[in-house]
């Protein structure tokens, strides 16, 4: 059968969130989480928007049944829900409302002035499914690579499992979920990585890393983060599976706390914008050594010890220059104002130690370029 195409109708009562679920966060995800402490994690996920939806077009959307499969959960047999939980979620908190054990107060305020469609907790559409890996590739295509994606972290968590429960490779896991294989390198790696840091680095914030999981994603494809890593970025899952080598568990150590930081130093990569430069500092012996050998050590100083801030500088002046292309548009209009001479007045004088910078450009410019 794997997933079935008949759609059949249960109370919530009989229908279960699923504790294995990725997105509840790998330090979340237990077998033994009870129902009730699902509810309270997955109130983090927006349920409200879905429980207005609910109250106002008259039901749940038998055109987006719940995906089901039948497992041993808390000792018996249940329907576990594998797709569709924030939906279920949304339900559970809304009867709970309803039954004066509100999770929050938000939850009064929705059911307001709201009247409880007949039949929306007792009879909700769900397909049955033989097992969760009938159910994977949908999951894959829909959540990794489709429509409602998962978060960086969730996508990795969810194709690391893939890989290292079923024993497959990037190309097989990539043509199951709709991706490319290069694309689940990356999430495999960056995943194995994180796990890697809470086994092998002192101290490690786990939580504090999850939420930074997209800088660490992007920043492993860069050359400089590979080389002092010695990740082997082209190697098979066997070799990924512990990405950076015993030898060099030290510089993994460095690594974290300059991306994620640590309980007594702030990481020095802020956004996702500064992994390029940050993959460009880790090529450069001379930037490697300052931020070994600081205790609080600065990105910007790093970069200008690497050489990496050329092309930053030469954005600076190519901004500069076209602004002041735009300005000479319309300045002639404008040559009375107190306020345009005193910033042309600055304007020239930055213009002229920059120029003496580079006395050979001020030596070929036109006599009435420099006036």
């Amino acid at each position: 059968m794997a997933i079935s195409t008949t759609l059949e109708y249960e109370s919530i009562d009989n229908l279960y969130l699923d504790p294995m679920n990725p997105r509840l966060g790998r330090n979340r995800v237990s077998s033994d989480t009870s129902q009730d402490e699902l509810i309270k994690i997955m109130q983090e996920w927006v349920l409200d928007e879905l429980a207005f939806s609910y109250l106002e077009s008259g039901g749940f959307w038998a055109h987006e049944p719940l995906i089901v499969v039948n497992e041993n959960l808390y000792g018996k047999e249940s329907h576990v829900v594998v797709e569709g939980n924030r939906r279920l979620a949304a339900l559970k908190s809304l009867r709970e409302a309803q039954q004066g054990r509100p999770n929050s107060p938000k939850w009064l305020d929705i059911l307001h002035d709201s009247r409880v469609p007949d039949g929306l907790f007792d009879r909700v559409p769900y397909v049955r499914a033989d097992s969760r890996q009938d159910v994977q590739a949908f999951l894959g295509f829909r959540h990794v690579t489709g429509i409602k994606q998962w978060n960086a972290d969730e996508k990795a968590g969810f194709i690391a499992r893939l890989v290292d429960e079923n024993h497959m490779t990037y190309r097989e896991v990539a043509r199951k979920i709709g991706s490319k294989a290069p694309t689940v390198r990356k999430h495999y790696i960056a995943y194995r990585l994180l796990l890697q840091m809470e086994d092998d680095v002192e101290s490690f914030d786990t939580e504090r890393a999850e939420k930074r999981f997209a800088v660490l994603y992007m920043s492993i494809e860069k050359q400089g983060v590979q080389q002092y890593l010695h990740i082997d970025f082209q190697g098979d899952p066997t070799i990924n599976k512990r990405p950076v080598p015993q030898a060099h568990l030290a510089n993994l150590a460095h690594f974290v706390r300059w991306v994620f930081g640590t309980s007594d130093a702030d990481c020095i990569i802020r956004d996702t914008r500064q992994v390029g430069d940050f993959g460009t500092i880790l090529q450069s012996s001379d930037a490697v050594a300052y931020l070994e050998s600081e205790k609080e050590p600065n990105f910007e100083v790093a970069l200008r010890i690497s050489g990496g801030d050329e092309e930053q500088i030469i954005r600076y002046v190519m901004e500069a220059s076209n602004r002041v292309e735009l300005a000479l548009m319309r300045a002639h209009v404008f040559k009375n104002s107190a306020g345009l001479r005193k910033e042309v007045k600055r304007l020239g004088g930055d213009v002229h130690q920059l120029l003496s910078i580079f006395p050979d450009i001020l030596k070929d410019l036109p006599k009435g370029d420099t006036e």
